[in-house]
């Protein structure tokens, strides 16, 4: 079976590119590339003569079979996007998905990512942190996104195009008030520009948009309660071992609730449903 190789490469400075990265793009046959175009200047700039195919939001799924076809005859194929990691808000979720399944080896060749470069120098918690990619065109839908997370303790990271930043950074201020944030433009470039302020300082300050590629963090809710680390495996274990103890459900609903911060009601429910589905011994009536 072959390898996919899943290459990442800089997001702006042609030098933040890894010795292992320029090995694997040297060695493969095939590199799919989100434009070949942008990903030929950093191969010539290495003197790569590797033979280049374009997968892009518009034709990944056909390319998806020339790839598993030069992957079955086993040979060296590799994955990149215009700049940082692929998948990241980028093509090529189909094609690593299918090799997956068709059993080849799917390998990652990490590298650059303006979502972790930006998330380092905001000067905002790390951990927990959440990636939103692009938020939605539309107002509503992004403003149902960013309610959505209002109560949360994670540090929201997203992308956004310089002519929708304005109105992304007014309703983040709008839902999210006086957080604070930091916008990261042109990261690793010449123009690079980190500004780290409240939400409603950056919004104004931005109210005429912005030039270049756009990464925006914005603090969590520091109120929130952390965010339990639990699976929804985990949670269902948990339950059957405090039923095993005889628990009633709205203590055992009430109890995760205060230690995941998950909603009471929907974490009463579950447990009902898996007490329903227990035997005799195990069940308890739905009613206690």
């Amino acid at each position: 079976m072959g390898t996919l190789h899943v290459v990442s490469t800089p997001i702006g400075n042609l030098e933040d590119v890894t010795l292992r990265a320029l090995r694997i793009l040297g060695e493969a046959e095939i590199v799919f590339a989100e434009d070949t175009r942008r990903t030929r200047i950093l191969l010539d700039r290495h003197e790569i003569r590797a033979s280049m195919r374009s997968l892009h939001a518009h034709n990944e799924a056909a390319r998806v079979d020339q790839a598993l076809a030069a992957l079955a005859s086993e040979r060296a194929v590799a994955l990149v996007c215009d700049a940082g990691t692929p998948l990241i808000s980028d093509p090529g979720e189909r094609l690593v998905a299918a090799a997956i399944e068709a059993g080849h080896r799917v390998e990652a060749v990490p590298g650059a990512s303006a979502v972790l470069a930006a998330l380092a120098v905001s000067g905002l918690p790390t951990e927990p942190f959440v990636f939103l990619g692009f938020p939605p065109r539309r107002a509503s839908r992004r403003r149902v996104l960013f309610e959505s997370y209002r109560g949360r303790p994670e540090t929201l990271v997203l992308y956004e195009s310089p002519n929708r930043v304005a109105a992304t950074l007014a309703a983040l201020r709008d839902v999210l008030g006086a957080r604070r944030a930091c916008l990261a433009r042109e990261l690793t470039k010449l123009h690079e520009e980190v500004v780290r302020e409240p939400l409603p300082e950056l919004a104004e300050r931005y109210a005429g948009g912005a030039r270049g590629e756009v990464t925006l963090i914005v603090e969590g809710d520091r109120s929130a309660k952390a965010v339990s680390s639990l699976t929804p495996d985990d949670v269902d274990s948990e339950i059957r071992r405090l039923s095993s103890e005889g628990r009633p459900s709205r203590e055992i609903a009430a109890s995760l609730a205060e230690r995941t911060g998950r909603s009471r009601r929907d974490l009463y429910a579950r447990v009902v449903e898996l007490r329903a589905d227990a035997s005799p011994v195990d069940g308890e009536s739905a009613a206690s």
